[in-house]
């Protein structure tokens, strides 16, 4: 019997899964986020803002920093066409941010 690598194993696991599926995609929404922010607001605002989740098609983000969550709000359409284009579809709509 012929072993397979463990990472074909886990992404077919995954594929058979649709609810870890969606899971899966979703923590891989929060990172790409993280690393948008950082690009677009630099290192030292950029840790003002914490992606939290992914419910519903919108991304919850938290802010310590009322002047982020401004510009979260002023540059939403970017921020979500950036995200979405890093991860291949159309799976944020739109942000949510706590402050």
């Amino acid at each position: 019997m012929p072993f397979s690598p463990i990472g074909d194993t886990l992404q077919d696991k995954v594929n058979q899964n649709k609810p870890l599926q969606k899971q899966v995609e979703a923590g891989q929404i929060v990172e790409i986020a993280e690393t948008v922010f950082a690009s677009l607001f630099g290192p030292d605002e950029a840790i003002h803002v914490k992606p939290l989740f992914l419910k519903n098609r919108t991304l919850t983000v938290t802010c310590s920093s009322s002047t982020v969550a401004q510009e979260i709000r002023l540059n939403q359409a970017e921020i979500v066409e950036k995200i979405n284009t890093k991860m291949g579809k159309n799976e944020v709509d739109r942000i949510r941010y706590l402050s």
